[in-house]
């Protein structure tokens, strides 16, 4: 009987395989960058970011032209504050994209192969939540800026400090990329999208909607509560511009969003730890 020349020279293997590509443990790095690859390059993150730049720009400039011709006197308000519409509009599309970020997995089965690729799944959860923060963040932070200088051009009149653009333009992206990190939250916590989307739009709408229809006293303390802390009115803050003269001013706003976005995203790391997928 032959042998071949493997048999020979006791060529065969024996243990593990050797690869001679180097190979390392992932880290971090690595769950970011499969993370960027992936919310680039899908339809979703286009289409929301867009729509959210087009009503920003849009709603802006058109408040801004309204007032314009209307010859207003605005004193010492800030110009910036009507930048607030196109913003709180805009951040319907955030909030939509920071769902669609994660629970869109869970629909297609894809969160599956994720978590094969990166069994550490906290890591992919941090990946997720870094990305989808700084992309929103800087967004929202250079159109606010873009916005606020065309209206600055357009409504002479006004006073815009330093404080005002820093609030209407770094407070603001924090604040949107802030909210859109809740959905992300509640995206991982529900695992279904649209129903997270519907929870997150009536977390934002429906505490001032029902603030408006309150009109028995005995109802009084709850009204000023959620016309104080709706998310509408918090926004309106960071443009200086607050619905009443009580609640939250300065950067409070900023801070209890941030509070309310980790308790939500220790809840996500805790479900996506102990929940099958």
């Amino acid at each position: 009987m032959t042998t071949t020349p493997y048999q020979q020279q006791g060529a065969y293997p024996q243990g593990a395989y050797n690869s001679p590509i180097p190979v390392r443990a992932a880290h971090l790095g690595d769950a970011l960058a499969s993370e960027w690859t992936k919310i680039r390059s899908v339809r979703s993150t286009m289409w929301t970011l867009g729509v959210m730049i087009v009503l920003m720009v849009g709603i802006g400039l058109l408040s801004a032209l309204a007032v314009s011709s209307a010859e207003p006197e605005l004193g010492e308000e800030s110009v910036l504050s009507l930048g607030f519409f196109g913003v709180l509009l805009g951040s319907i599309c955030v909030i939509t994209l920071g769902v669609l970020t994660i629970a869109s997995e869970y629909g297609t089965g894809m969160i599956r192969t994720t978590l094969t690729a990166c069994p550490s799944r906290a890591r992919v959860l941090t990946a997720k939540a870094i990305v989808f923060f700084l992309l929103v963040f800087v967004t929202t932070t250079v159109v606010a800026a873009i916005v606020g200088a065309m209206q600055t051009a357009i409504v002479d009149a006004g006073v815009s400090t330093g404080e005002d653009w820093f609030r209407a333009t770094v407070g603001v992206g924090l604040f949107v990329a802030l909210l859109g990190l809740l959905s992300l939250a509640v995206g991982a916590l529900i695992r279904h999208s649209a129903g997270a989307i519907t929870i997150m739009i009536g977390v934002v709408l429906l505490p001032l909607v029902l603030a408006l229809f309150m009109y028995a006293e005995s109802l009084r303390s709850v009204q000023d509560f959620l016309l104080e802390y709706s998310i509408p009115s918090q926004l309106g803050v960071l443009y200086d511009t607050p619905v009443t003269t009580k609640g939250p001013s300065g950067w409070e706003p900023l801070w209890i969003m941030l509070g309310v976005s980790v308790v939500a995203m220790a809840g996500a790391y805790l479900a996506l730890d102990r929940r099958d997928v």
